[in-house]
């Protein structure tokens, strides 16, 4: 194998411009993709959250409530989805909720009341980063449930999340959908991380011995939740980057806020990263 083309000092010394450089690295044949990748990427997520910044005005203005909900697997990327989402709002009328396993108190309550006093006020949104819907998925799929309320929370939910709807709350779920192989990857990659290994839990190192459990509940939870007031949306998320600015573009395209018109990039979700739930969809996991 041949070397592969560089660029040398001369070649900076004599670019006068970004243009010169760009010239020399077409005429060399370096590839730049990466670069490119992840300048487009920073370039489109300035102009998102700009539009975010909007929407959050446009919700404190006219007193509205929404709560987006993050669910999926462990390494799937609700929290690094989260960051992003949340990175230049104003924490006035913005929340993250991200609650511990219930307390001997709360395990005596009826199932949903811990989350109902984190719902947003009027001119609030809220981030649940995992949800009510731990009982649909990790519950089970742990043993930290019984059978039956299990399947009262099934029947429950959409009742409650009915009453959010008429009530003008507006509640996005997103379901992050990671392969098992990307999965793997992502906690090897955090175990050789110092500072990522606060988020492997003994939790996380069931989850890919438990995949196929996981993969039941998972189905049983869109049948019995998916509903037209108050659908999942999928997300594929092997590629970290690309889903989060489809995330923040399904957030966007939900709500005609003020100054909507003048976005700077296209606010309208890749098809073929976000759709919405249905048992026939391909999914990654």
């Amino acid at each position: 194998m041949g070397n592969k083309p560089k660029l040398t000092i001369e070649d900076f010394e004599s670019a006068k411009s970004n243009n010169d450089l760009l010239a020399l690295i077409d005429e060399k044949k370096i590839s730049i993709s990466k670069v490119e990748n992840e300048l487009f990427y920073e370039k489109e997520l300035r102009c998102l959250q700009i539009e975010l910044v909007k929407l959050q005005q446009w919700i404190a203005k006219n007193n509205k409530r929404v709560a987006v909900i993050f669910e999926g697997r462990d390494a799937a990327g609700k929290g690094g989805n989260i960051r992003r989402f949340m990175e230049h709002l104003n924490p006035r009328s913005s929340r993250l909720v991200a609650l511990n396993k219930p307390t001997e108190v709360e395990r005596g309550q009826w199932y949903f009341q811990r989350y109902i006093k984190e719902l947003p006020n009027p001119g609030e949104i809220v981030f649940f980063d995992r949800s009510w819907y731990n009982r649909a998925v990790v519950e089970p799929v742990m043993g930290f449930c019984t059978e039956a309320q299990y399947r009262k929370f099934l029947v429950q939910v959409p009742e409650f999340e009915h009453m959010l709807y008429e009530d003008g709350v507006v509640v996005i779920k997103f379901w992050l959908s990671i392969t098992k192989k990307e999965q793997l990857r992502r906690f090897d990659a955090r175990m050789g991380n110092p500072l990522k290994h606060w988020k492997f839990s003994p939790v996380d190192k069931k989850g890919q011995e438990l995949w196929d459990k996981y993969t039941y509940y998972k189905e049983e939870m869109f049948t019995n939740t998916h509903t037209t007031y108050c659908p999942w949306t999928i997300i594929k998320t092997n590629t970290k980057k690309v889903a989060r600015l489809e995330a923040i573009r399904h957030v966007l395209s939900k709500f005609d806020y003020d100054g909507k018109e003048e976005a700077m990039t296209n606010l309208n979700p890749d098809p073929n990263i976000v759709m919405r739930y249905y048992r026939s969809i391909v999914q990654n996991d």
